[in-house]
């Protein structure tokens, strides 16, 4: 059992004001048309019976990431001492093979065509200093950073995946 950093989302709280989007943009100068952080809307059931459920999406740093299974560059890697999972840019290719790997859609693609994501603002952990924006910015407090027990953290990518479908 390890203990990793992660970010829990508590649906029930989260009001889609897309405040954790503007304050990661913002604070990371996130290019137009990439998204690091989304807000979603997942529908489920028919008419007359919907209801949905509100998604804050980003990278789960996942126990088993399947993009760095994948990834022909050896361009993402997990971070052993905290299971942060991190992208070298100058090794990717741009390929999109980690994209069709990703369960939850997170791979992003800038003008350079290389891929993005979050990082849990891995410099702010690097220097103990502070929680990501996205979370620091939820005023409905959605999100939880801290660490994790890997399970707990495989249960968070269950949870995400069951809502999705």
């Amino acid at each position: 059992m390890s203990t990793e950093y992660g970010i829990s989302f508590l649906k029930e709280k989260c009001i889609q004001c897309h405040g954790c989007e503007v304050a990661c943009k913002s604070w990371r100068g996130v290019e137009s048309g990439v998204r690091w952080r989304r807000v979603d809307n997942i529908w489920h059931g028919s008419y007359p019976m919907v209801t949905s459920a509100s998604a804050s999406i980003a990278c789960m740093h996942c126990v088993e990431p399947a993009c760095v299974e994948v990834c022909p560059e050896g361009a993402i890697e997990k971070r052993a001492l905290d299971g942060i999972v991190v992208v070298d840019s100058d090794a990717c290719s741009g390929c999109q093979v980690c994209l069709d790997a990703c369960p939850f859609e997170v791979p992003q693609f800038g003008v350079d065509g290389k891929m993005q994501k979050c990082d849990l603002c891995i410099s702010a952990i690097d220097m103990d200093s502070e929680t990501p924006p996205c979370v620091a910015t939820c005023p409905t407090k959605a999100l939880l950073f801290g660490q994790m027990e890997s399970e707990e953290k495989a249960g968070e990518e269950r949870s995400m995946r069951s809502d999705r479908s």
